[in-house]
């Protein structure tokens, strides 16, 4: 991952996480890829969320089908909501190839969380995209001949 643009994005993700209950912020691509955290989550369990979250996404899109039926091709997916016994996940679009996900107790003010994300979303624009890895061609030691 880029150090430089998790330092660059972390104070924006930080700002997610300023309304009352709210616990976590990340930035993940589509390819479960951490791109930032915010403060008060270690980089080891921010990268596993991000794993995760990229798996529950592409589930997500894939039920298009149960809201309509047939679902049109490019029926875009905007969020995931989770709620648990004691908080929430929120999972938003954040460009293309990239998501937003806040974590927050059970007492959070969601209306506000969803809110201030897409006004995080809204305000980075390009910041917040993560185009697709493509092949380097690298051919260095372990690479296919």
């Amino acid at each position: 991952m880029n150090d430089h643009l998790n330092n660059d994005l972390a104070w924006m993700l930080d700002e997610v996480v300023k309304i009352p209950e709210a616990r976590h912020a990340i930035l993940l691509s589509a390819d479960g890829m951490l791109r930032a955290h915010s403060a008060g989550i270690a980089r080891d369990e921010a990268e596993r969320q991000a794993a995760a979250l990229s798996g529950l996404q592409s589930i997500s899109r894939s039920t298009a089908d149960f809201c309509t039926h047939p679902a049109p091709r490019d029926t875009p997916w905007r969020q995931t909501l989770i709620e648990f016994a004691h908080g929430y996940v929120f999972l938003i679009a954040a460009g293309p190839g990239a998501y937003l996900a806040v974590s927050a107790t059970e007492n959070v003010d969601m209306e506000a969380v969803t809110f201030r994300m897409q006004k995080t979303v809204a305000g980075l624009g390009k910041e917040l995209s993560t185009p697709p890895r493509q092949d380097t061609g690298w051919q260095g030691p372990g690479s296919p001949a």
